[in-house]
């Protein structure tokens, strides 16, 4: 058990430092699918078939975009956090938003 538990944080972990490459890997297998699906299915025209491919792939970007805020809030939540600070503190001064008096 203890090494599945290893195996599912460093899928986390993978998909956090890759958030982009996972929703576009997923984007990519969803309208491949999809087309694959639609094209073994007679009697439709092919525009129709690209249509319903690209809205199936639509609605599995949603998703994977939903997954990876939740993904986000979960860190966030959990203090591991997101880099957001630790970008913030490397490209930003200290002062960069100081007090008029």
């Amino acid at each position: 058990m203890a090494e599945e538990k290893g195996t599912l944080q460093a899928m986390r972990e993978w998909v956090v430092e890759h958030k982009l490459r996972a929703v576009g890997t997923l984007w990519l297998t969803g309208i491949a699918g999809s087309i694959a699906y639609n094209w073994s299915r007679p009697g439709m025209k092919t525009s129709v078939k690209l249509i319903h491919a690209r809205l199936h792939a639509q609605a599995l970007t949603l998703a994977a975009l939903g997954g990876s805020a939740l993904v986000e809030y979960y860190d966030h939540q959990s203090g591991s956090g997101s880099k957001v600070h630790s970008y913030a503190k490397q490209f930003l001064p200290a002062d960069s938003n100081p007090k008029k008096e």
